[in-house]
């Protein structure tokens, strides 16, 4: 699977998501169904991140320049730091609409909620097959597939809501399930932040323990006598970067065991951008 492929599949993913976010927010107005409006909010920020998605495989194109040495990788990193703290300040909000509608219970139309509700699982269910049928190790991507994911339980929770309003009467079903949804934004929104917050602070990629490196380069390579100030991060979630001094063995070639170091890192620890220093033995 190709960049422009994926780039092609989150584009089709946000103009479904963002066309019908309007007909649901029209139809949660209409129906005064909060478990809509939810939903509709949720979706909103789904349409965000997907276009944030799409603008960041555009930057990630332009190539690198003196003020920017590495390009654009990172926007994508921003934007899904951006969209984590949105979902989270989303889910609060929610939250605390549905317990106002608690406290003082407003009238709910079961029948406009259902067919909307229903129509915005139907849209949310093209747009993650959309997204499912590209590339799997694309981590952007699989994060917009998640968020969409999240749309489609949404509405799930929305026609559970309409189905016992209509069935029941009970209208304290809308507020309720929409915390439900409250939580399933909390949750990736905190996962997301998380993440990228992890990646914009520089921090170790999971699976690049430097213990780990130093012993198997000490193992495996030979000539290579000790391994120091190792530096694990990551420039966006599937480009690791590396820097290390390796130190050699005694009449040892310099350049052979920088090249032995860097293929071994390639093959065992999938990090193709590596800084590696190599000193020879102290007197």
């Amino acid at each position: 699977m190709t960049t422009a492929d994926s780039r092609r599949r989150v584009a089709i993913a946000a103009v479904l998501t963002a066309s019908f976010m309007m007909a649901e927010v029209t139809g949660g107005i209409i129906s005064g169904s909060l478990a809509l409006l939810a939903d509709a909010a949720h979706m909103l920020t789904d349409a965000a991140s997907l276009i944030l998605a799409w603008v960041g495989y555009k930057l990630a194109e332009r190539p690198a320049d003196p003020s920017r040495s590495y390009g654009f990788g990172r926007m994508k990193v921003l934007a899904a730091f951006t969209n984590g703290i949105a979902l989270v300040a989303l889910a609060c909000w929610i939250v605390w609409e549905a317990i106002h509608r608690l406290l003082d219970p407003a009238p709910v139309l079961g029948g406009i909620m259902l067919w909307v509700a229903a129509g915005g699982l139907v849209v949310n269910i093209l747009a993650a097959w959309v997204l499912h049928g590209g590339d799997k190790h694309d981590l952007n991507l699989q994060g917009a597939l998640w968020h969409v994911i999240g749309d489609l339980l949404g509405s799930v929770a929305a026609i559970a809501a309409a189905i016992v309003i209509l069935t029941t009467g009970w209208t304290p079903a809308d507020p309720i399930l929409s915390v439900l949804v409250a939580l399933l934004v909390l949750v990736a929104g905190v996962r997301i932040a998380r993440q990228s917050g992890h990646i914009l602070l520089e921090g170790t990629p999971e699976g690049l323990s430097p213990e780990d490196i130093r012993q198997d380069l000490v193992a495996h390579i030979e000539h290579v006598m000790n391994v120091s100030h190792i530096h694990a991060w990551a420039l966006t979630e599937s480009k690791p970067l590396i820097t290390m001094e390796v130190t050699a063995a005694e009449g040892a070639c310099i350049e052979t065991l920088r090249r032995d170091v860097k293929a071994r890192l390639a093959e065992r620890f999938d990090v193709s951008h590596a800084t590696v220093e190599v000193v020879s033995k102290p007197c």
